[in-house]
């Protein structure tokens, strides 16, 4: 499901989120850092896309944990041939089936425990998009393997929320270090430095950095 992300909003239970204008964020940004700019020159038409839905987003991220892309796109993919992706049908898959997918044993505990908070009415996707970024990331960390990273790919990809960065993304920091070689090398300190220049669109600027290292973009 493709995402209008050249809203200006978000309007949803009465609250007013800031989305992306991304023709203004390349622009700004491109002007503000040179080396993002010819970055976002060499991928046009580059812009991600949500599978809008909160509980796929988030099962899609347990899965992408510790593992490259090429892994969990072929434990993902175990998984839809055995279920419907919904909280529901999640929760009702056998220890065992889930295994046979790929999963850790800990990530069948993490994906189970995200159903449970799905479909006991814990986790609210309406009161997820009328919270801001801090009391998203705040209410997913509840979820036994959802922490900051997880909550932030969901605030990025699903919310699409402007401003985010996702400073222990190893792909993130992997970017930084190939196009800005003054920074030190692993120094997350410089890096947050660095990216205050792309306020208020972080988000833009980790998804170009992202696409200078893989053209295939991550769907989450």
């Amino acid at each position: 499901m493709n995402i209008d992300i050249l809203s200006l909003e978000s309007v949803v239970g009465g609250a007013t989120q800031a989305s992306i204008d991304w023709n203004r964020a390349i622009s700004v940004l491109a002007e503000r850092d040179a080396i993002l700019g010819d970055i976002i020159a060499h991928h046009p038409d580059c812009t991600p896309r949500s599978r809008g839905n909160a509980f796929e987003t988030l099962a899609r991220a347990i899965t992408g944990q510790q593992i490259s892309v090429k892994a969990a796109d072929s434990v993902w993919r175990r998984l839809l041939d055995k279920t419907e992706i919904s909280a529901q049908a999640v929760a009702d898959l056998a220890v065992d089936v889930l295994r046979k997918c790929g999963y850790s044993a800990r990530k069948v505990e993490y994906l189970h425990d995200l159903a449970r908070h799905f479909s006991e009415g814990l986790l609210d996707e309406s009161v997820l998009r009328a919270s801001d970024d801090e009391e998203v990331i705040r209410q997913l960390t509840r979820v036994r393997g959802i922490g900051r990273w997880s909550a932030e790919m969901f605030l990025l990809f699903h919310l699409q929320r402007p401003d985010v960065l996702p400073l222990d993304d190893i792909g993130l920091q992997r970017a930084m270090r190939l196009h800005y070689p003054a920074l030190n090398d692993g120094n997350l300190a410089a890096l947050k430095r660095h990216a205050e220049i792309w306020r208020p669109w972080r988000s833009v600027a980790t998804w170009y950095l992202w696409r200078s290292l893989d053209p295939v973009e991550v769907v989450y």
